[in-house]
């Protein structure tokens, strides 16, 4: 493999001076930027080591103000670009998320250098700017915990909304208002909003510290909020509006009767939060009060880490189904609970406040979620507060919940494993929201329902790949912790079918970046697992995320350096150095870390809503309203029709051009959570892997395959083998005919097709197997096979094909060719390849000669059935076209 050369080392003091002129850029307006203060017993800790040294690169790139991660007052925003759209709608928005990962951050600089002051600057700017404050939520001392909020039903899409509020539906009480309000004197909630506008782009202008909106002269961060309208809802088809609704801006009522129906509305504010973000606030406290009492100043942090034991002991209000009633609810008259029969002990998706801005006439509202995504449970920060006593939380019944939840959070990855590997979506209380009946047959846990797609579907919530690398991190965490034998239980699984779909090279790596699933699981009995044999999961496409490669990477290495050590462990920190290895040498670049992205989903900047449940931004009829720009919000508006400051963002002519007809715009994007997820993981490599930086050398090959066996289906031979063995595993295995190399397959596979050959002639193959250090086996035995008869040309017409780019990086993409077939079907299709195809991966078919063929199982297709072939290539990507096919029609 291939090493960069060892850089400069630093001894802490320096490594200090030096980042110190950088992170001015993280305090606030006005401030003095933080004075490291490293205490004497870790004056001598080394920062020498290769993953270190980057570690520190990578965070004074982050830091420099030049490179435009932080706002003028010390805010990391989501990206450092601003024409971005995903969760958020603007790159110059921020998120808890983002907040959770600077803390991360700062918590890898603590343990590399002794300096805490960053991290607890970071903690301060989150308490001053994402932790509503009093004036941010005036009416909570009139909260009720025996009536915490009026219901209001979920609908599957924007276009019935608003949601009539239903004051006959019965809500349970809320167990934990009373208790928080006891402990720590303040009717407040200490948990953080999940978005806000840095840069008050929308011009709404609910600023921290304000009960009402000061428009858009206002210079700072404004709480906002979308998505809320049910799982249909996109980022292309929301309505932002602020945190505080005065009424200053959108229709009469503000922005509130786009939401929910009632006779008459109230000036209010209201907050959400994003648990995982807060879970993962508490897990970095954990992991730097450990760094900083090994350090010998425990004191450095105290404060701090205080501060995220009392946000863990708000953040159980995750913890409990939205309307406080109990599991198994399968109509709006369910049981309203009381006591913990209303929880379901998992991180949901949300919680969230609110209530009146008028202090004359008080009331507030508080809700959890119904809904659970395994990538949002955090078992290791679960733990830590219910067994580390430095974030032991204040209330008295806390610590029971927390270990309740531990368990629980830890068997929902048991039950939503595939037998491949993979985690499936989560589980739900309400099913559509409103607590339907549930279809005849769905699987079941604790009385919640199975979910593929838990709250979101447009794109599914369990599609991205960076689900499994945020859930199962912490899962590898907790093992490399504790031991917990059901953590390393479902690593086992999980790691090898990971690995199996990653492929790094001298010149390009490449990840899973979506997933397809199918089935469900087994109902979950603790005493009695199942094996999920009808629950699937299969890899759909490839990329260069590099964000997501960092938490696989992470994740594979806490496995690697937890308790044992077997081959398996072995491969995977083989696997995550050269994840880091490739990540550094291939997408470094002035501001971090990135990768050129091709966004064919930019063309949604213009859809208009037709109808039904079509995509667009709804707005009910006769609803009209503006926003403080000016902007026009009614029926037929698009995403960039109530944003039109995007018209003025220097990279906005590319949009354009793809709008105009022209091709999906490139972006190359600095994510501040993909920064710090690569960061972090280069100080974890050396932190864990200190001693042995370079994974144990594997001279060992793996056996060879047997039982090799060929068979003739005319010009098509198909190969089957039984697997080798090796001391690691087996990377893949490549497949000769009469002494030439024709074909390679993964690791995991035991067969090869071979279409396309000489009728009536001699063949010989022999398989040989490799591993992931190069080691390659004896061949196999021979096998000989002679291809029958000369088959005539299929007819044409049988079917068609069409190439589309799927995705695109610098030096290469992922495209897909659809076959479909005919009226009367096809079996045996070939497909001429796009011009230009260059590939270095292919799935649901085979490449031979410019010919695409089919695998054994998509070969017969039915009457407008479609096949997928999917692959990577490199260099630039095919234009998209329509291409050749042929098959046999069946009957012919």
């Amino acid at each position: 493999m291939h090493r960069t050369t060892v850089r400069t080392r630093l001894v802490a003091g320096a490594a200090a001076s030096v980042t110190l002129a950088a992170l001015v850029a993280a305090v606030p307006a006005g401030a003095a930027p933080p004075v490291p203060s490293v205490a004497t017993a870790v004056e001598d800790l080394d920062t020498g080591g290769e993953y270190t040294q980057r570690f520190l690169e990578l965070y004074d790139k982050v830091h420099d103000p030049a490179n435009g991660y932080f706002s003028p007052q010390g805010i990391p925003y989501h990206a450092a670009e601003t024409l971005m759209v995903e969760a958020p709608d603007h790159g110059h928005e921020t998120t808890s998320e983002a907040y959770s990962f600077w803390l991360w951050l700062e918590t890898s600089y603590g343990q590399v250098t002794g300096d805490w002051e960053p991290f607890n600057h970071a903690w301060d700017t989150l308490e001053a700017y994402m932790i509503p404050t009093t004036e941010n939520q005036p009416t909570n001392g009139a909260y009720d915990p025996g009536s915490p909020a009026t219901y209001a039903p979920e609908a599957n899409h924007p276009s019935e909304y608003p949601s009539e509020l239903g004051t006959s539906v019965s809500v349970g009480t809320d167990p934990l208002g009373d208790e928080l309000e006891q402990t720590y004197g303040t009717p407040e909630i200490y948990g953080m909003h999940w978005l806000a506008d840095v840069d008050n782009v929308y011009g709404f202008g609910a600023a921290p510290g304000s009960s009402e909106l000061l428009g858009p002269d206002h210079e700072g961060t404004s709480y906002i909020n979308t998505f809320q309208r049910g799982p249909q809802e996109s980022v292309w088809e929301t309505i932002p509006q602020p945190s505080i609704d005065d009424f200053s801006y959108g229709g009469e009522n503000g922005y509130l009767d786009l939401f929910t129906g009632d006779s008459s509305y109230t000036e209010q504010w209201k907050f959400t939060n994003a648990p995982d973000a807060d879970a993962r606030a508490v897990e970095a406290a954990y992991w730097a009060n450990k760094f900083a009492t090994e350090q010998g100043q425990p004191e450095a942090v105290a404060d701090t880490v205080g501060k995220a034991s009392k946000m863990g002991d708000y953040l159980r209000y995750a913890l409990f189904d939205k309307y406080f009633k109990t599991p198994g609810c399968e109509s709006e008259s369910c049981p309203a609970g009381t006591g913990r029969e209303s929880a379901h002990y998992l991180l949901s998706w949300y919680y969230a406040w609110g209530g009146a801005l008028d202090t004359s006439a008080p009331w507030a509202w508080r809700i959890g979620s119904s809904h659970a995504h395994f990538g949002y449970q955090n078992p290791m920060a679960a733990w830590a507060l219910a067994n580390d006593p430095a974030l032991a939380p204040g209330s008295p019944t806390a610590e029971d919940d927390w270990s309740a939840s531990l368990d629980r959070q830890v068997e929902l990855f048991q039950w939503l494993q595939a037998p491949e590997g993979g985690i499936a979506g989560g589980s739900t209380n309400s099913w559509d929201g409103h607590y339907a009946d549930r279809p005849d047959g769905v699987a079941t846990f604790y009385d919640m329902a199975y979910t593929e797609a838990p709250v979101y579907h447009d794109p599914p919530s369990n599609e991205w790949m960076g689900m499994q690398g945020w859930g199962v991190e912490r899962i590898a965490q907790l093992f490399h912790e504790t031991g917990d034998e059901r953590a390393e239980d479902i690593l086992d699984d999980w790691v090898p079918w990971v690995i199996d779909h990653i492929t790094v090279t001298e010149d390009t790596w490449e990840i899973p970046s979506n997933l397809a699933w199918s089935g469900q699981p087994d109902d979950w009995d603790p005493a009695n697992p199942g094996d999920n044999a009808g629950l699937s999961v299969e890899v759909t496409g490839y990329g260069q995320d590099v964000g997501v490669a960092g938490a696989l990477a992470r994740t594979l290495m806490y496995y690697a350096a937890g308790p044992g050590e077997d081959p398996q462990q072995i491969a995977a920190q083989q696997t995550a150095h050269d994840l880091l290895e490739a990540i550094w040498t291939q997408n470094s670049d002035p501001l971090g870390v990135a990768t050129t992205e091709t966004r064919a989903d930019y063309g949604r900047f213009d859809d208009v809503y037709a109808g039904g449940d079509g995509d667009g931004i709804y707005v009910p009829d006769g609803w009209s309203g503006t926003m403080p720009n000016g902007d026009v919000i009614e029926p037929g508006v698009s995403f960039l029709d109530i944003r039109s400051f995007y018209e003025d963002d220097p990279q906005f002519d590319k949009v354009q051009a793809h709008l105009d007809g022209g091709p999906a715009p490139e972006f190359t994007y600095h994510r501040f959570w993909a920064q710090t997820a690569v960061a972090t993981a280069l100080a974890d490599y050396d932190r864990l892997f200190g001693d042995s930086p370079e994974p144990p050398e594997d001279t060992e090959p793996p056996t060879a395959p047997q039982d090799l066996t060929a068979t003739a289906d005319g010009t098509t031979v198909e190969l089957t083998w039984t697997a080798a063995s090796d001391d690691v595993r087996v990377a893949g295995y490549d497949v000769s005919r009469d002494g030439a190399e024709v074909g390679s397959v993964g690791g995991t596979a035991t067969s090869f097709t071979d279409p396309g050959l000489p009728a009536s002639t001699d063949f010989t193959y022999t398989v040989t197997a490799r591993d992931a250090a190069g080691n390659v086996s004896e061949a196999s035995a021979p096998a000989t096979v002679t291809t029958g008869d000369d088959e005539p040309d299929p007819p044409a017409g049988a079917c068609t094909a069409a190439y589309t780019t799927a995705n695109a990086w610098s030096g290469g993409y992922q495209g897909q060719v659809v076959v479909t077939a005919g009226a009367d079907g096809v079996r045996d299709w070939e497909v001429i390849a796009p011009d230009g195809l260059t590939t270095s991966s292919l799935w649901g078919g085979r490449l031979d000669d410019g010919v695409i063929t089919p695998e054994s199982w998509n070969a017969d297709l039915g009457a407008g059935q479609s096949a997928t072939v999917g692959f990577v290539g490199t260099g630039e990507p095919p234009a998209a076209q329509e291409l050749g096919c042929t098959g046999v029609v069946p009957g012919s």
